[in-house]
């Protein structure tokens, strides 16, 4: 039965306990079962443990979409260079992300154990729940996203060394690759450091990119 204080989420448990945990954010009118099918083509080894926690946004009404109701972590208001967008409403989706790593920890996972992931709206949330978390995390892997943001933000120094890794695609009409060098940006004014990737794809995941995120899970998750 699912706890109504929590954000409902799909969930997948390792074969053995948990000993980390990745959240991972979906984007626009998608849900928690969107990235589901991608945790086998991980091949992530079974000793890491890995908790995967993949939240549905609520339905609420999109601007941009004619006012049309769907799972969104936030309102659109408009598309232009830099998004007009419900800024309340992505705080308030960042502060359930917050609850949700909470409810890890008291479930024993350490925070640095704990990896925050998000594609689009997800990972815009992301950033700002990553970089305002009271506890250091483990990283943040932000997916074909932007972050809005950056200018209001009020980081934690717990994470002013969180390991960032943004991959993006060079073809993406949704959010043009300019809001993603634009990230990276901010990220460096605000004394941030991150790594960033693309592949020749649109608003989407593709295999290589696939490999590329396993092998950044193994790497973040293997350190002592």
């Amino acid at each position: 039965m699912s706890d109504a204080r929590y954000l409902p989420c799909i969930t997948i448990e390792p074969k053995t306990a948990a000993d980390a945990s990745i959240i991972w954010l979906h984007g626009l009118g998608a849900d928690g079962h969107d990235f589901e099918a991608i945790v086998p083509e991980l091949r992530l080894p079974e000793e890491l443990a890995i908790r995967f926690i993949f939240p549905n946004a609520p339905k609420i009404p999109v601007s941009i979409n004619g006012g049309m109701t769907m799972p969104a972590w936030y309102d659109i208001l408009g598309m232009g260079h830099e998004r007009d967008i419900n800024v309340e409403q992505l705080l308030h989706s960042a502060k359930a992300v917050h609850e949700l790593i909470d409810r890890e920890i008291e479930k024993g996972i350490d925070s640095k154990r704990i990896i925050l992931a998000g594609f689009s709206q997800g990972g815009a949330v992301n950033y700002q729940a990553a970089l305002c978390y009271p506890e250091p995390l483990a990283g943040l892997l932000a997916l074909s996203t932007y972050f809005p943001t950056a200018h209001s933000l009020n980081p934690h120094v717990a994470n002013k060394n969180i390991k960032i890794q943004i991959y993006h695609g060079s073809m993406d009409p949704m959010v043009n690759e300019a809001l993603a060098k634009k990230a990276i940006e901010d990220l460096s004014a605000l004394g941030y450091q991150s790594r960033y990737k693309t592949y020749p794809m649109e608003h989407s995941v593709c295999p290589d990119e696939v490999v590329d995120i396993s092998s950044w899970f193994q790497q973040i998750l293997s350190e002592k």
